[in-house]
């Protein structure tokens, strides 16, 4: 694979020997990656949390729409990754059929009259973000892997298998980081 700059719609991918406790064997989609800095949202930390509980009009839903931990920063933010820029307005189109953000008002709506489907929805609390240089110091440090997203990634792929999925579909070497044990030294 071609050496990738961070930019928005690549995935980061945490090798196995990161040892970062906030990213441990993480898939963070990129939103932002410019000379300010980076900002993104990891995929794959889901919690026990649901959006009813934390906002109000999502509690008219007919399903539960569940949470995941997008990063460590500011962890009392809401952000959402939709492929429904038709029922959201005023998000920001990424590559590979990615939406960010949008109208809470719209939002709302779109859930509360059920026109919305819960799975072309990924709502996360807290973000990921380097500052300007960071992002790119840690790529050049092995701290991770880059790959270009798919929207199957973001909405498809259980949190729980995203990490081996991206990793197997990048093929070898990097296929083979899917048999590192968590714990090295228990091998």
């Amino acid at each position: 694979m071609p050496d990738l700059a961070p930019a928005p719609g690549l995935l980061l991918i945490a090798p196995p020997i990161l040892d970062d406790p906030n990213f441990a064997r993480s898939v963070v989609y990129l939103c932002q990656a410019d000379d300010d800095g980076a900002f993104g949202l990891v995929l794959n930390q889901p919690t026990d949390l649901l959006l009813a509980a934390l906002l109000d009009g999502f509690d008219r839903y007919d399903r539960p729409v569940p949470i995941r931990q997008g990063g460590p920063v500011q962890p009392d933010t809401l952000h959402v990754l939709h492929r429904a820029p038709g029922l959201v307005s005023g998000g920001e189109d990424l590559p590979g059929g990615v939406t960010w953000g949008g109208e809470l008002e719209s939002l709302v709506d779109a859930f509360a009259s059920n026109d919305a489907d819960a799975e072309d929805f990924v709502f996360l609390l807290g973000y990921a973000g380097w500052a300007p240089g960071q992002l790119e110091d840690e790529i050049a440090g092995g701290d991770w892997l880059l790959t270009p997203a798919r929207a199957e990634d973001v909405f498809e792929t259980a949190p729980e298998d995203l990490w081996k999925s991206v990793l197997r579909r990048m093929g070898a070497p990097h296929s083979y980081l899917v048999h590192f044990p968590a714990d090295p030294r228990l091998n």
